[in-house]
């Protein structure tokens, strides 16, 4: 046989030898007889659009963050641009943000006409550094744009504190940290927060998003963006949107708070249990003592020239995999003409280490042991 058939046909066994291993997946979301139970009701009740189901959510994820008011959107990324939008922060105003999270948080600061200004962040829980967020406070700030990266608080009790100092708004991007809290008291309750139920959070409607405050002006200006501006049908007060949360989703969504607990408690044990094995050898997700880490990813930090390697080892052993994120935004090619001279070296030394590994609350207890074990191989 020719060298290059003989090559293909081995690279052929052995693609299929890792394609019939049984992948250990980095996320996936749990939805199950419930949600579909609630979807036919929707579906029976001939009402799909915003109507009971959303109020309902509304009302329960208010109580849940211990906050007066929930206006529910159509996606995390819908709650921070309106949130941003509700504040009046547009063209000629600055938002301090982090440069190491999805672009998300700095694109609706931009869509609104405003300049992010990115601070470098923490080197063990990745956030934004608030230790250096007062020097970067200007004239033109107009708010602090957090993000509870990975399922993990903030400083908040600091950055609230600055931003009550400087008359600044505080709007916190906590698309990935529903139910964290800071001795008790739940993020997006400290200034306005901001919720994604994108297919992979840590509840889910597939799509979706929800801004909690306890500014009833901030949360009316909310649901006229959200609504093409209507105070009531067809009577338009200012010109907005059509970004609103369906009845299907809010319906899903009632279900995954009735659940979300649990599944923060088996992400918090999954998590706990990986530290344990793995704390020796490599550095594993940090939280301050009574700030509660949801672990929307649970995140090591390998040799950066070694993170491939060892993605790609893991997934040949069945375990996947991901980085999240591997460019920092300053650095993305959307915004690296404006902060070509920008340099944030922890941001950028995360970005080349972190590495996530599976942690959702559908892992059992043999799956969580074969990432330990996988993980520690590559240690030794």
């Amino acid at each position: 046989m020719p060298t290059s058939l003989r090559t293909n046909r081995m690279n052929s066994l052995h693609q299929g030898e890792t394609d019939s291993i049984h992948m250990i997946p980095v996320a996936r979301p749990l939805v199950g007889a419930q949600e579909l139970a609630a979807i036919s009701r929707v579906l029976i009740s001939g009402q799909l659009a915003q109507g009971e189901y959303v109020v309902a959510f509304e009302r329960r994820f208010a109580d849940l963050c211990q906050v007066q008011e929930a206006v529910a959107v159509s996606s995390g990324t819908a709650a921070l641009h309106l949130a941003l939008l509700a504040y009046g922060i547009g063209p000629g105003d600055e938002v301090i943000t982090t440069p190491f999270s999805f672009a998300a948080t700095a694109n609706v600061i931009r869509l609104v006409g405003a300049t992010p200004v990115f601070t470098d962040i923490e080197p063990d829980s990745y956030n934004i550094d608030a230790r250096l967020v007062e020097a970067a406070i200007s004239p033109r700030t107009r708010a602090i744009l957090p993000v509870h990266l990975y399922g993990n608080p903030c400083d908040l009790p600091l950055l609230a504190a600055l931003a009550a100092k400087h008359h600044i708004a505080l709007i916190e991007d906590a698309c990935q940290a529903h139910a964290a809290t800071i001795a008790g008291k739940p993020v997006g309750s400290y200034g306005t927060g901001c919720f994604s139920f994108y297919s992979t959070k840590n509840m889910t409607m597939g799509e979706g998003g929800i801004v909690t405050t306890n500014d009833p002006a901030i949360a009316e200006h909310i649901r006229l963006l959200r609504s093409h501006g209507q105070s009531e049908r067809y009577h338009h007060v200012i010109v907005g949107y059509n970004l609103r949360l369906t009845e299907i989703q809010a319906a899903l969504g009632l279900i995954q708070l009735d659940k979300l607990e649990h599944f923060t408690e088996q992400r918090i044990a999954n998590a706990a249990y990986l530290s344990d094995r793995l704390g020796d050898w490599v550095q594993t997700p940090a939280a301050r003592p009574g700030y509660r880490h949801v672990y929307h990813q649970y995140s090591i930090r390998v040799p950066p020239d070694q993170r491939a390697h060892w993605m790609r080892t893991l997934r040949e052993r069945g375990v996947e995999t991901a980085v999240h994120y591997p460019c920092p935004i300053h650095r993305q090619p959307a915004y690296r003409g404006q902060f070509a001279d920008l340099s944030l070296p922890v941001a950028e030394a995360a970005a080349r280490e972190v590495l996530s590994l599976p942690v959702h609350p559908a892992l059992s207890a043999a799956e969580r042991a074969i990432v330990a074990k996988e993980v520690l191989a590559l240690c030794r």
